[in-house]
């Protein structure tokens, strides 16, 4: 089988690299986004799919606009493809380049479809609190991502994934999926199922106003941005900002869920929590662990934060080196939809 792979990111890597591992397969060629200056200096950098097809001396074709140029769109068509393979290729294919391929565009989606359609469906499946996500391959159509499902995967979600943690599993859940589903269609062992529209949810992209904390909100639901939009969340302190990188709701149902190195919080019956109830403030320093911040509804403990211009840090150190006292708030009570 011949095919031919659409992706940018590293999430699309693992699925490459199991094609091309695969005897009955060859990569013929590989489309991705043109590179990005990045950095200090403003370099141009590759993304992490065309790093792997130029190890592997696979053709690369970057188009700025795909369904636009032309070039690129007759060397698709001359390649006779049996499918297209696209893994978070970042643009919208026409209808000219979905109907090339014998078997058609294949898509590896990051959600049980119809739920969680769109671009950021870890993101936003994490947000909001799910306890499962999986891989969906499903057949291309114009829509976005609305074509007929082929196969899917599950994956639990425990309550202190974040989103790169998540996104590691699924790459590796989507390439061995992509596998099965490439062999069960050659054979005509799959029938593809239409999407339930009235089931659909969408996960948009991510803006920037998204990343900013209202501690007006629960302690699970503050907890449940902070992992979904890992490790860009941030909130008001003193002069700047700081990142809130990973937190625990102190929350007793959840205490069944804490890793070993957060279990002694369970003996810890006699945490002191100062009286105000002004979402923001720290209203507890548990030592060896962090501060705890009063929210609209319960407390939730920092376990990990990040300074303006430092490395992530362990929540007591950030009370050490921040000197933070009792009372502090870190952010004001904003309107967040």
């Amino acid at each position: 089988m011949e095919v031919i792979f659409f992706g940018t990111p590293e999430f699309a890597v693992p699925t490459l690299q199991r094609l091309i591992d695969q005897p009955n397969i060859k990569v013929i060629g590989v489309v991705t986004q043109p590179d990005k200056r990045r950095g200090r200096g403003s370099q141009l950098i590759p993304s992490a799919i065309k790093k792997l097809a130029f190890k592997h001396d696979i053709p690369v074709w970057q188009p700025k606009k795909i369904k636009k140029h032309q070039d690129t769109l007759y060397a698709l068509k001359n390649a006779q493809a049996d499918a297209f393979i696209v893994v978070a290729y970042g643009q919208i294919l026409s209808p000219e380049i979905l109907a090339m391929p014998k078997l058609g565009c294949i898509n590896v989606h990051g959600s049980i479809l119809p739920k969680y359609r769109g671009a950021a469906p870890i993101q936003w499946c994490l947000y909001h609190g799910e306890a499962e996500t999986g891989i969906t391959t499903m057949l291309m159509d114009e829509g976005m991502d609305t074509g007929a499902m082929l196969l899917k995967a599950y994956t639990p979600i425990d309550l202190l994934d974040n989103a790169h943690q998540i996104a590691e599993k699924l790459a590796e859940q989507g390439a061995d999926l992509l596998i099965e589903t490439l062999g069960k269609l050659e054979q005509s062992k799959i029938n593809p199922i239409p999407q339930n529209d009235s089931e659909a949810t969408y996960a948009s992209l991510i803006k920037k106003e998204d990343y900013l904390i209202n501690w007006s909100r629960s302690a699970r639901e503050i907890h449940n941005q902070i992992r979904g939009f890992y490790p860009n969340c941030v909130t008001p302190f003193r002069d700047g900002f700081v990142k809130i990188m990973a937190t625990f709701p102190l929350i007793e149902a959840y205490y069944s869920q804490l890793p070993d190195d957060l279990k002694a919080l369970i003996n810890l019956t006699n945490i002191h929590y100062n009286t105000a109830q002004n979402p923001g403030e720290v209203v507890s320093i548990i030592k060896n662990f962090g501060p705890v911040i009063q929210t609209g509804e319960g407390f939730l403990l920092l376990r990990e934060v990040q300074r303006s211009g430092k490395r992530p840090q362990l929540g007591q150190d950030f009370v050490n080196g921040s000197h933070l006292l009792i009372g502090e708030s870190l952010g004001v009570s904003i309107i967040n939809n």
